[in-house]
């Protein structure tokens, strides 16, 4: 017993001792071992593309943040589009519906003559991570034009446990590579921004897909693979609907091709690839081809930067099969975070990636949806970070000088002070992160932009009773102080 307690003692002992020793050198140690900051959220990637784009920039303190000033003194005048023009605008309320026509037109043609159909892709971050806001903005386009199913699902996801719009399983021997950590993949990214690979020669890659239980959404309509090209012609598709198993062999001739699964809507179904090596897979679309359809492409930790390594041919491949009307850009949440309120460097990466994407689906409309509220703790209490308000003026610029159209989503949610209030406020409409929205917000959020654009095409509407015949196009003041002040660049 006496043994026991001398050994207890000097464990006790040499425990206190280290302790403080532990403490005594703890401010000479190196601060990041006690930074009181969260560590990351589990499988988020920061793409590479954005710590690129960030580290490149020289002298960031030293430039000026916004041309806001400049700007704010120089309306905003637009020119006809098929003799319809919208009223001029300020910089300050910005919007750009101008640039939407070509979408307002197919909207009208879809709502007058229930013969064609809009659809809408939607990039995002965490922010749409698990369908969330873009399963309500589907729903209120789908509720008042019409339209059935859930889009182009990717092959895998890390974000599948949490969707409700879409039950998602799929097995863990897919090889995977995405746009946000691979600038040069295997075969080209598909319009997901990924691509994936069935390499697994010993056991089959299968991907599961069922039905959600929303109004729109409760069948999986005219189940249809895309794949790209490979010089393997033995790659193999088996899967069961109702009691039958049915086998089908992979044609990887094109750059993009298709196989239709069912032309009746399913419930669910397994998919089991087989003998498929070396063939790039896309994922599945799921529509009735009927009204419109809103495709969401989320990746949390993206930037956007990264769309910019699109292949032009892959994605002028995708617009045929597809047909996209409006490409949504939602993003910012990743961008908010390098301790700068310079984003020039952010402006001009993204110039370059709505410019890519205007190469590849030309004349296909582009909305910019800008960072949200985020809130951050000053003096002990949350305020609007710092970095919000010229990170939404960045995303401004490249709207206008891409001649896109614009959401000011901080400004619509309330403006300064307002996630505190989405956050703290009942209903709760965001986590306590003070950064993303809960299901009720994301909700919210959707109605905002799809409000927005709904008040743009009823503008429309109304300009388009008195059109006028086309006129002559001239370059505009705004776009004169951008082709001066900006070099365009090459792509790589």
């Amino acid at each position: 017993m006496k043994t026991n307690s001398s050994y207890f003692f000097q464990s006790f002992l040499i425990l206190l001792l280290a302790t403080g020793l532990f403490l005594g050198l703890k401010d000479f140690l190196p601060k990041k071992i006690f930074s009181e900051k969260a560590g990351n959220t589990k499988n988020v990637l920061i793409d590479s593309m954005l710590l690129d784009a960030f580290e490149a920039e020289p002298d960031l303190e030293e430039k000026n943040i916004t041309k806001e000033d400049s700007l704010a003194k120089i309306p905003v005048v637009f020119e006809e589009t098929d003799g319809i023009k919208f009223p001029e605008e300020k910089f300050e309320n910005y919007k750009g519906n101008q640039y939407l026509i070509p979408f307002f037109e197919q909207l009208y043609q879809l709502e007058t003559t229930k013969k064609a159909k809009v659809r809408i892709a939607y990039f995002g971050d965490s922010m749409t991570d698990g369908d969330m806001i873009v399963q309500d903005f589907r729903t209120y386009f789908q509720e008042k034009f019409g339209g059935q199913g859930v889009g182009f699902v990717a092959i895998t996801s890390e974000s599948a446990g949490s969707r409700s719009s879409v039950s998602h399983e799929f097995s863990g021997n897919w090889k995977t590579q995405s746009y946000l950590n691979i600038k040069y993949p295997l075969r080209s990214f598909g319009i997901n921004g990924h691509v994936f690979f069935a390499n697994d020669t010993a056991h089959s890659a299968w991907v599961k897909y069922k039905a959600g239980r929303s109004r729109y959404n409760t069948q999986l309509d005219h189940p249809t693979l895309f794949y790209g090209s490979a010089k393997n012609k033995n790659g193999k598709l088996s899967y069961v609907i109702g009691k039958d198993t049915i086998r089908k062999t992979l044609t990887p001739n094109k750059i993009l091709n298709t196989l239709s699964l069912s032309n009746s809507p399913l419930k669910q179904f397994k998919a089991n690839f087989s003998k498929a090596d070396s063939i790039p897979i896309y994922g599945f679309n799921f529509d009735d081809g009927a009204g419109v359809h809103v495709d969401n492409f989320s990746q949390r930790g993206n930037s956007g930067i990264p769309i910019s390594k699109f292949d032009v041919a892959t994605m002028k491949a995708f617009q045929e099969q597809l047909h996209y009307n409006l490409i949504v850009l939602h993003y910012g949440t990743n961008v908010l975070n390098y301790g700068t309120k310079d984003y020039n460097w952010y402006d001009r990466s993204m110039t370059k990636t709505v410019k890519r994407l205007q190469e590849c689906f030309p004349g296909v409309s582009i909305l910019i949806v800008s960072t949200a509220d985020k809130s951050t703790k000053y003096d002990l209490e949350m305020k609007t970070d710092s970095a919000v308000v010229p990170l939404t003026l960045a995303q401004k610029k490249y709207a206008l000088k891409t001649k896109s159209s614009y959401v000011n989503l901080y400004t619509l949610m309330g403006g300064d002070g307002s996630m505190v209030k989405w956050t703290e406020e009942e209903p709760v409409l965001a986590n306590k992160d003070y950064t993303h929205f809960n299901f009720r917000g994301a909700k919210k959020v959707a109605k905002i932009i799809y409000d927005q654009l709904d008040e743009g095409y009823q503008q429309y509407k109304v300009l388009r009773k008195s059109k006028k015949a086309p006129l002559t196009k001239k370059k505009s003041l705004i776009d004169t102080i951008f082709s001066e002040s900006e070099t365009p660049e090459p792509h790589e």
